[in-house]
């Protein structure tokens, strides 16, 4: 199964027009999938002091992230969509990595730290309006490499869009068709 990880707010944004190209794809496919919309689900990326106090025990409080890691727990790829803001994810991003994957539950310290989660193929698709080094080191180095290596998320491919609401309605179609032939 595949599990699709949508972080934008806004469901007019090409983000959306992403996640609903991949969908019809696995549709058509018939290819099981499950979306997990961070924004329509009212997730909240901020730790309340009840929530920390069980983290280092690799819990959670709130039935929303225990259904999210259900669903990861089945799934075999992961694709994240998100827009570049301040050369980083957003926020409520960086919260889902925060709550949800957990000790225990995406690594645990036995021996060293050691990844639980066995997904073999991840897609790290992101939109933005100019091009940046910095973006790039950030999402190769930092949300790929230190965050899904380690807790077993691999080979994962990373598709940028760039220039995504200045650009042309050709670069945008031409984007939407090499997500869809890439996934």
């Amino acid at each position: 199964m595949v599990t699709i990880v949508f972080a934008h707010p806004w469901h007019g944004s090409f983000n959306k027009a992403i996640q609903d190209t991949i969908t019809a794809k696995y549709d058509k496919e018939n290819k099981p999938y499950v979306v997990i919309d961070l924004h329509k689900d009212k997730f909240n990326p901020v730790f309340s002091e009840e929530e920390l106090s069980v983290y280092n025990q690799g819990k959670a409080l709130d039935p929303l992230i225990l259904g999210y890691q259900e669903v990861i727990g089945k799934s075999d790829e992961i694709i994240f969509i998100f827009p570049n803001w301040w050369n980083t994810m957003p926020g409520i991003l960086k919260g889902f990595f925060d709550k949800v994957l957990l000790k225990d539950f995406a690594f645990n310290y036995e021996g060293g730290f050691n990844p639980l989660l066995k997904i073999d193929k991840a897609f790290v698709i992101t939109t933005s309006e100019h091009p940046s080094p910095n973006f790039k080191h950030n999402i190769e180095n930092g949300f790929i490499g230190d965050m899904l290596n380690p807790v077993g998320i691999r080979n994962a491919v990373w598709l940028s869009c760039v220039g995504t609401s200045k650009g042309s309605d050709e670069d945008r179609q031409a984007f939407l068709e090499k997500v869809e032939a890439t996934i």
